[in-house]
């Protein structure tokens, strides 16, 4: 049932432009589809969905890219780093990534992947992501190897 969900949401995402979780549940249920909004929630993340501009200017769920990709979870992340992410900060053993508008919960998915040994633990709003790190030369590090991708 999970898998069939999840294909109806890439089929629902493809044919129709969906900008909230609210559309994409009423979509799923006119398919038949009993799901909350958490299910939605977890389901965007599992499909590694994203809002993107639309023709029309409105932001829209996209597919971040294939799932048949062979770049290891670190690779993605800086891949995205130089499209996604407008500025890197530190202060103390947090760092600070301001994203562009919707996407800091996609990159916030690719940093967690990445499982990079300085980070706690994260945390994503709308387009800033704020990062835990072990210490205040962890920060350093990071914002360092992050403003390179962006730089890239």
């Amino acid at each position: 049932m999970k898998k069939e969900r999840q294909q109806a949401i890439i089929d629902l995402i493809q044919s129709r432009d969906i900008s909230t979780q609210e559309e994409l549940k009423d979509g799923l249920r006119s398919l038949g589809y009993k799901v909350t909004q958490a299910t939605v929630s977890r389901d965007i993340n599992k499909l590694e969905l994203v809002k993107t501009l639309s023709k029309s200017g409105n932001y829209k769920y996209a597919r971040i890219q294939s799932k048949a990709s062979a770049k290891s979870p670190l690779e993605e992340l800086h891949s995205l780093m130089g499209s996604l992410v407008a500025s890197v900060d530190w202060a103390g053993n947090t760092v600070v990534i301001k994203c562009q508008t919707g996407m800091a919960q996609a990159v916030c998915a690719k940093l967690d992947a990445a499982k990079l040994p300085q980070i706690v633990g994260t945390l994503a709003g709308d387009d800033t992501i704020f990062a835990l790190v072990r210490s205040e030369d962890a920060a350093l590090s990071l914002v360092d190897e992050l403003r390179n991708d962006i730089r890239a």
